[in-house]
């Protein structure tokens, strides 16, 4: 067998398409949009590399045409959760002990099918079942997952290479095995993205998967699931299971081969995971690795030396695009007295002009919210704050679930600082404003720092170097991902790796070396060349002064004193 010290492929972000009017990439999405509507999709789970259908069928249909029938999965129970542990299990020696450029092999085929033939396609899944324009759906299904895959693969090349130094005579060295046991990852509806991550970069590292999607991401997983087996997957590798929080938990939870999770979501879900970790700690071969990523209460402050225009674009951008469901939305912004017109009145021109509709129409910027669960809740929100004298509405406040779940880009201008919707996430089209005095600034950024319990992304908007260095000082722990003059939305793998603290996660940081170390269990081995023969250390070898000394001095021995 030859071996070599091989190089991986130098990772560079993918180009993103801009879908003009005529160009190619505009007419093949056109066409897989078409067709993905023609057609009812029977969607099966994948466990050791088979698809398998249960015969309890859901129905899947786009947020923004609930009307239209998009095809059915099969549901799954809590033996299909076992059955999909058991496969992990089978895999995983066999796929722990393949070479790792075999490994990184299977991923960058898969960034290259999406890059090419697959691309339409995931992004029309993308578009249809979550309810993304093609834009964000190019960044996110396309250009994100691609970097993902690619980027991780270098840093698998990096993790590796990392290794000790040797004294003389001794040979050290470190392998990075993956986890005894298998990886729960438990993915959003939000990115197709976060669910291509989740479990493939565990996988990456030599772990074997089970995975469970979001119920509204399905569409879109069940085709990331066809690229990996395109690609080459093994069958048990990523087991791809459409089950109950409550079925998969239970099972899970309770395995003693449970090694870790990979989760994004709600950070009450990932609590409770935490505490049902906890309680069943006994019966685990391991101490589980817990990686997640949870909510958000983003933020924009600006200071009066802001300028009006790119904070303008920033808070229309960061609070509205993928109609507020992103993590990272900017969701309350602090606008100084001085500013508050002309920031005003430019966000309301924008505001006015943006189109709301769904996908397929590509002039419509705002689409629909993922679900009616979502829909009621952001609008009680909407509801709650009409009926409330500190609250006046700047922008918006319609909402309609007629044929979709549309909800109009609404910005609201509160009186209280610590307003529900300052504090409270509501991962909608909602942007609350709080008018502050120029001079109170200072005073503004610990009412940042301890309004919200969440501390995922924030923004400052300022042209004065004094304030922005005195921002990015205060607010050290309000963010995870901290923006200066940019919108708190957009982070790109291997330029900003991804994730907060506080209420928002372990800030493991997604995109970056940092995560896959995670699922990695170090073991360090040394080995000497020539080993010693004597217990007898040197020091012990005494000269004749110490002899002499030694003579008027009694030896002990156990637990008697004898002369020498």
């Amino acid at each position: 067998m030859a071996n070599s010290a091989f190089k991986v492929p130098v990772p560079v972000n993918e180009p993103v398409y801009d879908y003009a009017p005529g160009s190619a990439e505009r007419k093949n999405l056109i066409k897989e949009l078409k067709n993905a509507r023609d057609v009812v999709k029977d969607i099966p789970m994948y466990i050791d590399g088979e698809e398998v259908r249960s015969g309890k069928k859901i129905s899947m249909h786009p947020p923004h045409d609930h009307g239209h029938l998009l095809g059915h999965y099969h549901r799954g129970d809590k033996s299909h959760v076992q059955q999909a542990i058991e496969a992990a299990l089978k895999a995983r020696a066999a796929w722990a002990e393949m070479s790792w450029e075999n490994r990184a092999s299977i991923f960058l085929k898969a960034a290259d099918l999406i890059s090419g033939p697959y691309r339409a396609k995931l992004n029309a899944a993308t578009m249809l079942g979550q309810s993304k324009n093609a834009y964000q759906a190019e960044i996110d299904a396309a250009c994100e997952t691609i970097d993902f895959l690619r980027f991780n693969v270098s840093y698998m090349r990096e993790i590796y290479a990392q290794q000790p130094i040797s004294s003389k005579g001794v040979y050290n060295r470190i392998e990075h095995r993956p986890l005894e046991g298998f990886v729960f990852a438990l993915t959003p509806f939000n990115f197709t993205a976060i669910a291509a991550n989740l479990p493939s970069s565990p996988a990456l590292m030599g772990n074997t998967v089970v995975w469970k999607p979001a119920n509204s991401q399905i569409y879109s997983a069940s085709v990331l699931m066809e690229i990996f087996i395109k690609a080459g997957l093994p069958p048990g590798v990523i087991n791809l299971i459409y089950v109950s929080g409550p079925d998969a938990g239970d099972v899970i939870f309770a395995h003693p081969d449970f090694a870790g999770i990979h989760f994004t979501g709600s950070t009450a879900v990932f609590r409770g995971i935490w505490q049902t970790i906890g309680q069943n700690i006994s019966k685990y071969k391991s101490y589980p690795r817990i990686v997640g990523e949870t909510g958000g209460k983003d933020f924009i402050l600006a200071h009066p030396s802001a300028d009006a225009d790119v904070l303008a674009t920033a808070l229309v951008r960061g609070a509205f695009e993928f109609q507020g469901q992103k993590c990272s939305a900017a969701s309350r912004a602090y606008i100084p007295k001085s500013m508050w017109s002309s920031v005003k009145e430019k966000m309301v021109r924008d505001l006015k002009s943006i189109k709301i509709g769904p996908t397929e129409d590509f002039t419509n910027f705002v689409n629909a919210v993922i679900d009616e669960t979502a829909f009621d809740k952001i609008t009680s929100y909407i509801d709650t704050a009409k009926k409330n004298k500190e609250v006046e509405f700047v922008f918006g406040g319609g909402y309609d679930k007629a044929k979709g779940y549309f909800i109009e880009p609404t910005v609201l201008l509160t009186s209280d600082p610590y307003y529900v919707t300052m504090c409270e996430e509501i991962f909608g089209p909602v942007l609350t404003v709080y008018v502050y005095e120029d001079s109170r600034f200072e005073e503004m950024l610990d009412v940042v720092d301890k309004t919200s319990i969440y501390a995922l992304t924030g923004s400052i908007i300022s042209q004065d170097r004094h304030a922005v260095e005195l921002a990015t000082k205060k607010l050290v722990h309000a963010a995870g991902n901290f923006y200066i003059n940019d919108k708190c939305t957009g982070a790109v793998v291997g330029q900003q790796p991804f994730g907060g603290a506080r209420a928002s996660g372990t800030n493991d940081k997604s995109g970056s070396m940092i995560n896959l170390l995670r699922w990695v269990s170090l073991r360090t081995i040394k080995e000497n060349f020539v080993p010693p023969k004597d217990y007898r250390y040197p020091f012990l070898q005494g000269d004749t002064f110490e002899t002499q000394a030694a003579q008027k001095t009694p030896a002990v021995k156990g637990q008697k004193i004898i002369p020498n």
